[in-house]
């Protein structure tokens, strides 16, 4: 009868159930990028299917500016790295590593979307705005998007940079999965918008 009561007074234990082992924040991510999947991928397709039946958006596509598209391409695909390598650091718990190398990634963002503007800037003062033409609209809302996308994923890496000195290791790779995703979408933009346009 003690041994009973003993028990029935013990602290109930707690049991935690898993239904799966993949670490809530990456899971989270997947699912949010799932959704964004749809999203550009449904703005894409739509552009592609436009594109089919309007042969003349080559007269308007071609004024995209080419060499400021190559370089925000290369910058980002370098953005890459510096997040694959920040990663790694983190794995290895290298705050300093970690934290400089996001900072890079930060600055490359910056230079992305700095290249942008100015881009922005060339065209609308050549007239090309949203209500120049179909083309000129898709153009528009898929960079913009993007662009969007990106100083998002800008104010993420000061917050994730921010957890580093409360070692919160396991964020570095969560906003890498944003980024590299982040960097496919323009990878997909580039070749539409920009050298698919010059026939």
């Amino acid at each position: 009868m003690r041994t009973a009561a003993v028990l029935d007074h013990a602290p109930a234990q707690i049991v935690r159930h898993e239904s799966t082992r993949v670490p809530t924040g990456r899971l989270g991510m997947w699912w949010f990028l799932a959704s964004e999947i749809v999203t550009f991928g449904g703005i894409v397709t739509t552009y592609c299917l436009m594109r089919l039946y309007h042969p003349e958006w080559l007269a308007h596509s071609s004024r995209t500016l080419l060499p400021i598209g190559a370089a925000n391409t290369v910058v980002l695909l370098t953005s890459s790295l510096t997040m694959v390598l920040a990663h790694a650091a983190a794995q290895h718990k290298d705050r300093s590593k970690a934290t400089r190398l996001l900072l890079i990634t930060f600055a490359l963002a910056c230079l992305f979307l700095v290249f942008k503007g100015y881009e922005y800037h060339h065209e609308i003062s050549e007239g090309l705005t949203p209500a120049a033409g179909i083309f000129w609209g898709f153009y528009f809302a898929m960079t913009g998007l993007h662009g969007l996308h990106v100083l998002a994923g800008m104010i993420a890496m000061l917050a994730v940079i921010a957890s580093l000195k409360k070692d919160k290791f396991s964020r570095v790779e969560v906003l890498g999965l944003y980024w590299h995703f982040v960097d496919l979408v323009w990878i997909f933009l580039f070749p539409l918008l920009y050298v698919t346009a010059r026939g």
